[in-house]
């Protein structure tokens, strides 16, 4: 990456920091996310994708539905140095996940290969930077537990799928970023904001690949309203990645 570039991309981080303190929360278009990645990392965006189809079921799901797939890794990260850590069960305890938290939930690892991947590297490595500009005023040098989520949501002519079967939610982190991969034969699918005490803060849709949504978790809740087929005779799923980033103690 140049050095023109890098400087472009830290200032639009910084952009990000200040919308999220003000606001907790902050939209980016897909154009304006390949602007901050940069184009070395567009190269690698159709491999990185590809693996989309191949998650597993999401057999924890409380309400016995099979419109989900995901697959999960864990990361640390600690003055822009991260590290991959050894898989293990996602888990949110009830107080943030009622429907399906409690438990240790066992996923399908992401594969070596599409973490490698010089698209997932760079993804990272900005969001790692942004949130420690984010963090920047109460934690100098922030050490973080980075997850990362593949996710898919399927529906069809008789079931739809539920995209954050919780509800409006806290994830019981610091901050999230939310990326659109895909969005086929999809009607509904709305990103929904509010504040601690259900005021609703505004609304959007991640419409196009790389729209990208970055939450402060302490202070706003955010839900997806379910997704069904525009055309009932056709395949129809919503493909996000979600990265949480929550301080460890060093």
């Amino acid at each position: 990456m140049s050095e023109e570039h890098s400087s472009a991309a830290n200032g639009k981080s910084e952009t990000i920091a200040k919308e999220l303190a003000r606001d907790g929360v902050s939209f980016r278009t897909g154009n304006e996310m390949r602007s901050i990645l940069g184009p070395g990392s567009l190269n690698a965006w159709l491999a990185f994708t590809s693996c989309w189809d191949d998650l597993g079921v999401d057999s924890y799901m409380a309400d016995g539905g099979r419109y989900r797939r995901r697959r999960f890794a864990v990361f640390t990260a600690k003055d822009g140095s991260i590290q991959r850590a050894t898989h293990q069960p996602h888990y949110q305890s009830r107080d943030y996940n009622p429907v399906n938290g409690g438990v240790e939930r066992w996923f399908l690892p992401i594969e070596t290969a599409t973490v490698e991947n010089h698209f997932a590297q760079r993804l990272l490595g900005c969001c790692t930077m942004l949130f420690d500009v984010c963090a920047g005023q109460e934690d100098v040098s922030p050490r973080w537990h980075i997850e990362m989520h593949q996710f898919r949501i399927e529906a069809t002519a008789t079931e739809t799928g539920s995209p954050t079967p919780e509800g409006a939610h806290r994830d019981g982190v610091d901050f999230v970023s939310v990326m659109l991969i895909d969005r086929i034969n999809v009607a509904s699918g709305v990103t929904q904001i509010y504040d601690p005490s259900g005021k609703p803060l505004g609304e959007f849709t991640l419409t196009n690949p790389l729209d990208t949504v970055f939450l402060d978790d302490r202070r706003v809740f955010h839900g997806v309203t379910p997704i069904e087929p525009l055309d009932p005779t056709m395949k129809t799923f919503r493909d996000v990645l979600v990265l949480t980033y929550r301080r460890v103690c060093n």
